[in-house]
């Protein structure tokens, strides 16, 4: 069952607008897509975060790998150097013999290469066997020689080699070597370290791609509903509300979905209700003027008092009825804008509603309707503006006369229930009554449950408001085919209210 529609209000589209919703358009083309903003914000913000990781991943792994390699340089450089302090102090042994068979037989040769620096810096001993190249710098041996202890070098050679050196003076040993030098090659742990780098760059990118495609997935589930919402939103604009939306989601995007859903059901029902309204409108406003017209015509040329009687009062009576009928349109028009104001003063229920019953106890007569009238001598007073709780009852009374059959009874009671200090007045029918799926919306405006009755269709809607502005209630019970029953609770008058 849909829910009521209230104080929607359905212009006509203008020029104006139509230039508006171009100006509207145009923002939104030159507006950045929240896919774009995704992937500059967050995937950009990604890329940068992996970047710092894989840059200190690649810090960590050569700092430990090329740690390791000087380490083990630097031990066996110092086993060397220590075995070599051994001969140095054992006179029965060749010191420089005892150099050239230490590098020659060097035990990690297929590792690295050891040299033997003589007293001019010049590389004299290798335990490769080749002859020294000594056009190479070696900072390293300056700083072991100057330090008299110990110097390290990574860098590359005149040939583009790169190259880890570590050496130790020992000069203090002997006048004709200054220094043993350790040379290793670092293409095997720059090749090892570059698998590990490219290992973790292609583990970013997997990231990367994950975090792109589920990305992509996820905004893709945003935008594309936002796109169809708004291509839904312009043709409601434009006064088309036939579309709607598919709604595959069951989160907050499905339920904007089912609100816009149900806006376009509300909208297009108000938009019918309108159009029946004017109809309606139109209909009620040229009968009485046609009845008006006619008998007009008719009382030119009539010399019959009778008729003339017979004309005059029925063009009274249908000129009330238009009276009222703009008096209607006009409070409809106070309600909306909020200009409906009331002129409470202490008032005595039963004249307005008396009154109301005399007024119409005549057209029920005519129209073979017994009206039959319950109340008590005297209710207590209520603080109300009674013209207006007047129009509710005419108006009320009005619609069972309508709606009722010839041979049909509408009863109209008011008692005072002393507990709960109010005056509820009840007026009933045994017409057609109203379905059930119609029921809930007899008191919106525009709505007519029967198409077959005259009406405009706001005649309620305006009587709830005046009882909701006295802080009663308007209730309406029916049942098809069996009658309707009207039952409106007005409080009493208090004794603040008295003595204010």
């Amino acid at each position: 069952m849909k829910t009521p529609v209230k104080n929607i209000k359905i212009n006509k589209i203008t020029d104006n607008d139509y230039s508006g919703f171009a100006g509207l358009k145009n923002l939104t083309a030159s507006r950045k897509s929240i896919t774009g903003r995704w992937l500059v914000n967050n995937l950009g913000v990604v890329l940068l975060i992996l970047l710092i990781i894989e840059t200190f991943f690649i810090y960590a792994v050569q700092t430990y790998y090329y740690n390791s390699a000087r380490q083990y340089m630097v031990s066996k450089v110092n086993a060397v150097s220590s075995i070599l302090s051994r001969y140095s102090a054992d006179s029965s042994r060749n010191f420089s013999f005892e150099v050239r068979n230490m590098v020659e037989n060097f035990s990690d040769k297929d590792k690295m290469e050891l040299m033997a620096v003589n007293s001019k810096g010049r590389v004299v001993l290798t335990s490769s066997g080749f002859s020294p190249d000594n056009s190479s710098v070696m900072p390293d041996v300056e700083d072991a020689v100057e330090s008299s202890g110990m110097g390290y070098f990574i860098g590359r050679q005149h040939n583009g080699e790169k190259i880890m050196a570590v050496s130790v003076s020992i000069g203090s040993l002997s006048t004709e070597y200054n220094a043993l030098r350790v040379v290793i090659s670092m293409s095997a742990i720059d090749e090892q370290i570059t698998s590990f780098v490219i290992m973790m760059t292609l583990a970013c990118l997997a990231v990367i791609m994950l975090l792109l495609f589920s990305g992509l997935y996820f905004v893709g589930s945003i935008v594309k509903p936002i796109q169809q919402i708004s291509l839904t939103a312009r043709k409601f604009a434009t006064g088309d509300f036939s579309e709607r939306i598919v709604n595959n989601n069951h989160d907050e995007i499905g339920d904007l979905c089912i609100a816009i859903n149900h806006m376009a059901d509300e909208l297009s029902s108000a938009e019918a209700m309108k159009n029946e309204f004017i109809s309606s409108v139109s209909h009620e406003l040229r009968t009485p003027l046609t009845a008006i017209k006619g008998w007009a015509e008719t009382l030119s040329m009539a010399d019959d008092p009778e008729t003339t009687e017979k004309g005059i009062r029925v063009i009274v009576n249908e000129t009330e009825r238009l009276s009222q009928m703009v008096e209607e349109l006009l409070d409809f028009s106070r309600i909306q804008s909020g200009r409906f104001n009331m002129q409470k003063t202490t008032m005595d229920i039963l004249a307005e509603l008396e009154e109301a019953v005399l007024i119409y106890g005549e057209k029920a007569k005519h129209d073979n309707i017994e009206i039959v009238y319950n109340a008590p001598e005297m209710l207590p007073f209520v603080m109300g503006d009674k013209n207006r709780l007047k129009q509710v009852f005419i108006n009320v009374i009005d619609n069972a006369i309508k709606y009722s059959d010839p041979n049909g009874t509408v009863t109209v009671e008011a008692t005072y229930d002393d507990e709960a200090h109010f005056i509820q007045i009840v007026v009933a029918d045994n017409g057609c009554g109203i379905s059930k799926a119609d029921l809930p919306k007899v008191k919106t405006k525009f709505f007519k449950a029967n198409h077959t009755r005259r009406g405009s269709g706001i005649g309620l809607a305006v009587a709830d408001e005046i009882i909701s502005m006295h802080n009663g209630t308007l209730t309406v019970m029916s049942e098809e085919n069996v009658g309707t029953t009207v039952v409106i609770r007005l409080p009493v008058e208090s004794k603040g209210e008295v003595n204010g």
